[in-house]
């Protein structure tokens, strides 16, 4: 007990010198020690520390006697309350352990490192000198090619989409798979009605084709809570048409521009 500092460490110096459980801790022993650790300071003892340990000591007390007594439901408030203190003393006890094991590694560690130093002399001359001389196997005319290929203006840099080129999804066609879809599940996740979806696009257009049935109160949603999975099951009529709006419906073909220049049709 030479490193005391605290009542956390004073329990488990003591625990750890009689290699008990803590509920198995003989409390007169530990209170014996903690008196013997008292009078050794002689007239120096801190009355904080003797107020911290009555404070552990009655804590272990109960400890020992929750683990006696017959187990049962637990009823009043104040029992509930110093079962969850107890619990708290266990984990508290279990981090500051850990701390402990860690600090000692450290310590080690940074025992070991102080003994050792860096070089701050540069490489002796008689050991710089075995190098091999650099030598460079191109002449004047080869490096002025080399001069002429770094320097020449270069093309500004391009990339090329077309292979990313992908038709545009009509929301109305996609509203019909979903439409038919539901009709026959019922209900539905996002992700099951867009399983078969060809790329982003069609992703999209069955989602605003969702949005589009909601207004049209044809389906309902659900999601347990946000970013989780939404599940859409269907209220409307099991037969005819359903109408969805043309909002985000663009041209599908070229359209001749002022200049007579063609250009794609966007969506709204």
């Amino acid at each position: 007990m030479e490193n005391f500092q605290g009542p956390f460490d004073l329990l488990l110096g003591l625990i750890s010198k009689h290699k008990l459980d803590i509920t198995e801790v003989s409390l007169h022993k530990v209170t014996d020690d903690f008196i013997a650790h008292i009078r050794a300071h002689g007239r120096d003892w801190d009355l904080d520390q003797a107020s911290h340990f009555l404070l552990v000591a009655a804590t272990l007390l109960d400890l020992k006697a929750a683990r006696l007594l017959p187990s049962g439901e637990v009823d009043d408030e104040e029992d509930l309350a110093l079962l969850e203190a107890r619990d708290l003393l266990f984990a508290r006890l279990l981090q500051y352990r850990a701390y402990k094991e860690v600090g000692k590694f450290l310590t080690a560690r940074m025992a070991e490192a102080s003994r050792r130093f860096p070089r701050l002399v540069p490489m002796e001359p008689r050991f710089a000198n075995l190098l091999p001389e650099v030598l460079i196997g191109l002449g004047p005319d080869q490096f002025a090619r080399l001069a002429a290929k770094v320097f020449a203006p270069k093309a500004p840099p391009g990339v090329n989409v077309e292979h990313m080129y992908q038709p545009k999804a009509s929301v109305r066609e996609q509203a019909e798979i979903v439409v038919a879809r539901l009709r026959a599940l019922r209900r539905a996740t996002f992700e099951q009605l867009t399983d078969d979806a060809e790329g982003t696009f069609e992703i999209v257009a069955r989602f605003l084709a969702l949005l589009e049935l909601y207004r049209e109160r044809a389906v309902a949603f659900e999601q347990d809570e946000p970013l989780s999975v939404l599940t859409v099951t269907w209220t409307g009529a099991d037969d005819g048409e359903i109408e969805v709006g043309d909002d985000y419906e663009g041209s599908r073909e070229p359209q001749a521009g002022p200049s007579g220049e063609t250009e794609e049709g966007t969506d709204d």
